[in-house]
C-alpha cells in the first residue's frame, strides 16, 4: 500500500529520517517532493519501531524538511531490460544518457538479483580470448571466472579496461556481450568510454555514473549493470564480461553513507560489512547447469597509496580468483599496459587453456615463461650488485630473456589484438634464447615440435 508522510525529522548527508512511518521495509523505494514539488527518490535503508532511514539518490541540499512530503511505494528497486538493451549508454540510476528513445522492457528485474544455490553453479573451464599476451597467455581468463585488476593513481587501467572490451571474445563466434559500468569518473574518461564504445563491434552496454552524479549512484550501478548481464546471459543465452571500474570509487561511496549513518567504522573507516557487501556483487558471475550463457567479470580498482594490503584489494582479493597486478615501476619503463605478472594470478588458468581450447603446448610456455622471467629478474638485480661481468653466460641468456619479455610480451600497441597462437609463438620465440636443456617445465615433444623452429628462425 503506497502511504506518504510530512513527517521527515532530519537529514544528514544523503540519508533523511523519517518518523511515525507504518509498515515500512528495507529496500522499499520512496519519492520525496520538496517544498517546491521537485521529486527526488530513494530507498529505505532501515526500519525500527516507527521510524525510517531513506537512502535519497540525489542531493538532498535546500530541501525545506518540513514541507517536503515523503511517498512509500510499496516495491523495491527494479530495472527494466531487454535486448534493446545493447548498444545503449545508461546513468548511474539506469536511465538512458544518449540521444536514443526510453527502453521499452520485456521484464522488469530486482537490482539486488536472486541468491544462487552453490550446486546449480557450473566449473568454469572455457577460454576467453583477451588479445592481451600477459592476460591469455599468463593468466587466463575463463568464462564464468571473476578476475580483478588491481591498479594505482596514474596507471593506464582505463585504456587496459577499454582495450579489452573491445577485443574480448569467445571460440566458435558464440554469443558475447560486453557490459561496461564506470563509477566516479571523469567527464574526459566518460567521452573516452563512449567514443570507443562506438568503435567497436562487440554488442555492448555501457552504465557511466561520473564523479559529481549523486553517491548513491555509485552503490546502485554494479547492480543495475549486473541485472541487465543476468537478463542477457541467463535468458537471451548469451556470454557476458561485465567489467567494473572502479571498485575503490563503489567503496568510497559506501563509507560514505556509513558514516552518515553513524556507524561503527571497521579498517581504515569503511563499514564493518565491506567484505559482505563486496560479495553480493563479485559472487554474481558464473555459469548455471543447463543454462548456454556466462558471465564473466573484471573489477577494477586503484589501490590507494599503492598499497595490496589496503581494505579493498584485500578483501577483493579474498573473494575472486586472482588478480591483474599493474605496477608502477613497468610503467616507467613506457610499457604499456604496465602488468606485473610474477604477483600476477588466475587461479582457474589452468581449466581454461590446453588441447581443444588454446594449444597442447600452451601449459608448459606458461609454466616456462614465468620461471624464465622469474629467474631473469633475479639476474638483473644480482647484476646490479656484482656487474654483468660477474654473471656465467647461462645467467646473461636469462637476463636478455627478461629484458626482451617486457618489451616484446607484456609491451604492446593499444590497437594490437593477438591471437592465443600468436601469444604462444611469441612465448617460443623468448623461450629459443636460452639453451634447450634449460626448458625443464615443457614436455619434450612439444620442444621437437615448436622449439626447434623458432631457434631456426633465429638463425
Amino acid at each position: 500500500m503506497i502511504k506518504t508522510y510530512k513527517t521527515i525529522i532530519d537529514a544528514a548527508g544523503p540519508l533523511l529520517v523519517v518518523d511515525k512511518v507504518q509498515d515500512s521495509k528495507y529496500d522499499e523505494l520512496v519519492e520525496i517532493e520538496t517544498q517546491d514539488g521537485k521529486i527526488k527518490r530513494g530507498k529505505v535503508l532501515e526500519a525500527a519501531k516507527d521510524k525510517a532511514i531513506v537512502q535519497v539518490f540525489e542531493d538532498t541540499r535546500g530541501m525545506n524538511l518540513k514541507n517536503s512530503k515523503i511517498k512509500f511505494l510499496g516495491k523495491t528497486m527494479k530495472f527494466g531490460v531487454s535486448e534493446d538493451l545493447l548498444g545503449r549508454v545508461f546513468d548511474g540510476a539506469g536511465r538512458p544518457k544518449d540521444s536514443g528513445p526510453e527502453i521499452l522492457p520485456e521484464r522488469y528485474l530486482d537490482v539486488a538479483g536472486s541468491p544462487l544455490n552453490p550446486q546449480a553453479r557450473e566449473y568454469p573451464e572455457d577460454f576467453i580470448q583477451t588479445g592481451i599476451s600477459t592476460i591469455d597467455g599468463l593468466n587466463t581468463l575463463v568464462r564464468g571466472q571473476k578476475l580483478p585488476i588491481f591498479s594505482a593513481a596514474g596507471l593506464s587501467h582505463s585504456r587496459l579496461a577499454a582495450q579489452i572490451a573491445r577485443q574480448a571474445k569467445v571460440a566458435g563466434g558464440e554469443n558475447f556481450s560486453v557490459v561496461f559500468a564506470a563509477m566516479g569518473i571523469t567527464f574526459e574518461e566518460a567521452e573516452f568510454f563512449i567514443s570507443e564504445f562506438k568503435k567497436t563491434k562487440v554488442n555492448s552496454v555501457l552504465f557511466i555514473n561520473l564523479a559529481n552524479d549523486p553517491v548513491i549512484e555509485r552503490i546502485t550501478l554494479p547492480r543495475i549493470a549486473l541485472t541487465a548481464a543476468e537478463y542477457l546471459a541467463f535468458e537471451k543465452d548469451m556470454h557476458v564480461l561485465v567489467i567494473l571500474t572502479d571498485m575503490t570509487n563503489y567503496c568510497e561511496a559506501l563509507r560514505e553513507v556509513s558514516a552518515s549513518r553513524k556507524e561503527v567504522p571497521g579498517r581504515r573507516g569503511y563499514p564493518g560489512y565491506l567484505y559482505t557487501d563486496l560479495s553480493t556483487i563479485y559472487e554474481r558471475a558464473g555459469k548455471i547447469k543447463g543454462k548456454k550463457g556466462s558471465i564473466t567479470q573484471i573489477p577494477i580498482l586503484t589501490m590507494p597509496d599503492d598499497d595490496i594490503t589496503h581494505p579493498i584489494p584485500d578483501l577483493s582479493g579474498y573473494i575472486t580468483e586472482g588478480q591483474i597486478l599493474l605496477s608502477r615501476e613497468i610503467h616507467n619503463k613506457g610499457i604499456y599496459p604496465p602488468v606485473d605478472v610474477l604477483p600476477s594470478l588466475s587461479r582457474l588458468k589452468d581449466k581454461g587453456i590446453g588441447e581443444g581450447k588454446t594449444r597442447e603446448d600452451h601449459s608448459g610456455v606458461l609454466n616456462q615463461l614465468f620461471a624464465s622471467y622469474a629467474r631473469g629478474r633475479e639476474v638483473r638485480e644480482l647484476a646490479l650488485v656484482l656487474g654483468e661481468s660477474a654473471l656465467t653466460e647461462t645467467d646473461r641468456k636469462y637476463l636478455k630473456l627478461a629484458d626482451d619479455f617486457e618489451k616484446r610480451f607484456v609491451a604492446q600497441g593499444y590497437e594490437e589484438d593477438r591471437t592465443i597462437v600468436q601469444t604462444l609463438d611469441l612465448g617460443w620465440e623468448l623461450l629459443s634464447i636460452l639453451p634447450k636443456e634449460e626448458l625443464k617445465r615443457i614436455k619434450e615433444e612439444y620442444i621437437q615440435k615448436y622449439y626447434a623452429k623458432d631457434k631456426a628462425n633465429q638463425n
